[in-house]
């Protein structure tokens, strides 16, 4: 049987959703770009990506609800089913999967009783594995609402899960202070923070993160020597190896060897590269 449509919104929710809706594509000289912040409205106001909230986004943007559908099955930030409060996700990426994130993932799963996508029975917490956080000198990772929780371990990922579930503050390690899945998706859609201190918190890469902008910019990281480290582009000195490796000469007018053009077929007239002209052009 064919399904129904989607119910619509009550109204007083609706009139709220389309003033927000009008203020979020007012953004956009394109009204069609402001579909994934729509989305985190929608998903903001029912805690995942109803068809109902599908079909708000495409009445709003003069889309078809399968156009819609299409960009919020793509984006994993976007949820197609009832979550928890709590979305936490333990990185199982490689760094974090040696550091020991594939082993969190396991305590949680045993320790809440549930896999990969799912959701405690009290609706507090949903567990997934994630990718990659982008915090890997702070591996292992977890994220709660997307805030970082930094070189975690099997107990202390079950005590901070604990904690959610008894309603107990938690801070996360830097950025701004914790709040709901629903809270979250709000701020990503666009509108202010406006609790107390949220947007003065922040935090930073960790040094680790740090030595390869310190190389590429001809910094020696702490403690060690200049023998390796490349030349600034700006300032090389004269007749230093652009990498420190002995005998390496720089070419004229580049302070490092990466700038310097290469012999390849798109620069070899003995071996033109691209593709063959056709017969007559």
């Amino acid at each position: 049987m064919p399904r129904l449509p989607a119910p619509d919104y009550p109204a007083e929710v609706a009139e709220r959703l389309a003033a927000d809706a009008r203020e979020v594509i007012a953004r956009y000289p394109d009204s069609r770009s402001a579909l994934l912040p729509l989305l985190h409205l929608v998903q903001a106001e029912e805690g995942h990506v109803t068809r109902t909230g599908i079909r708000f986004c495409a009445d709003q943007l003069g889309l078809t609800t399968a156009e819609v559908t299409a960009v919020a099955t793509f984006y994993t930030m976007y949820r197609r089913r009832p979550s928890g409060d709590y979305q936490v996700g333990v990185c199982t990426n490689t760094l974090c999967a040696v550091m020991g994130g594939d082993a969190i993932f396991a305590s949680l799963q045993e320790h809440l009783g549930i896999g990969n996508g799912e959701t405690t029975d009290d609706g507090r917490i949903t567990l997934e594995h994630i990718e990659c956080n982008a915090a890997c000198d702070f591996a292992p990772v977890v994220m709660v609402n997307w805030e970082f929780f930094d070189n975690q371990t099997p107990g202390s990922a079950r005590q901070l899960v604990d904690d959610l579930r008894a309603g107990r503050a938690v801070e996360p390690t830097r950025g701004a202070p914790l709040c709901t899945f629903r809270e979250t998706a709000r701020i990503l859609a666009g509108f202010p923070d406006e609790r107390p201190g949220a947007v003065a918190a922040t935090g930073g890469a960790g040094p680790a993160s740090l030595v390869g902008l310190r190389l590429a910019r001809g910094e020696a990281p702490p403690g060690a020597t200049t023998d390796h480290v490349i030349a600034p582009r700006t300032a090389a000195p004269a007749g230093e190896p652009p990498s420190g490796h002995p005998g390496e000469q720089a070419p004229p007018g580049h302070p490092s060897s990466h700038d310097a053009p290469q012999q390849t077929s798109a620069s070899d007239p003995h071996f033109p590269a691209g593709p063959t002209a056709e017969e007559g052009e």
